[in-house]
């Protein structure tokens, strides 16, 4: 919805749901400004008891070509901005989805493979829950960048290193007609 009026003062009298007890900050391209203060004045209302909810933390998402556009995480850290508190991501690399799917079937971590073109996400959610993890070249990681943090001293950076790499996911193929 538009803004109700010109000015700043105007956009605070626009009426909030007294059902609303959650803000969810998801990849939404009509984000706007009235949106973010409609969720800021939300979060405000409701204080600590309104919960600020993301979806996931990516901050570009990848197109063909090599292009790129903004990812959740900026519109994330828009909302997180305004309110001045962090919001809990139930998306990677959280393990909150993986422990809902693990909970409602007999998932075996062990006989489980996290495919992913993202280590900061993808990647980290798969080693966080004990999974094996497939990084796929043909998204926004580069394969210097995980010899980097493999090389690297620092134990949160070797949490990124996948345990293997595909170019493409289409590599994957004559494996699973087998």
């Amino acid at each position: 919805a538009a803004l109700p009026g010109p000015a700043p003062a105007d956009w605070v009298q626009a009426p909030l749901d007294p059902a609303v007890r959650a803000v969810l900050v998801g990849f939404d391209e009509h984000f706007s400004y009235a949106k973010l203060c409609q969720a800021l004045r939300y979060l405000l209302r409701g204080g600590p008891d309104c919960l600020l909810v993301g979806t996931n933390r990516d901050h570009r998402l990848p197109l063909e070509g090599g292009a790129g556009i903004p990812g959740t995480g900026c519109l994330v850290k828009a909302v997180e901005t305004a309110a001045q508190r962090e919001a809990f991501i139930v998306g990677k690399p959280n393990r909150f989805m993986f422990d809902c799917v693990a909970s409602e079937f007999d998932v075996d971590p062990a006989r489980t493979i996290m495919v992913g073109d993202r280590l900061d996400t993808d990647i980290l959610m798969g080693n966080n829950c004990g999974l094996t993890t497939l990084l796929t070249l043909t998204g926004v990681t580069a394969l210097d960048e995980v010899q980097g943090h493999q090389d690297s001293d620092c134990p949160a950076r070797h949490s990124l290193v996948p345990d293997y790499y595909v170019d493409s996911i289409a590599d994957l193929l004559p494996a699973l007609g087998e």
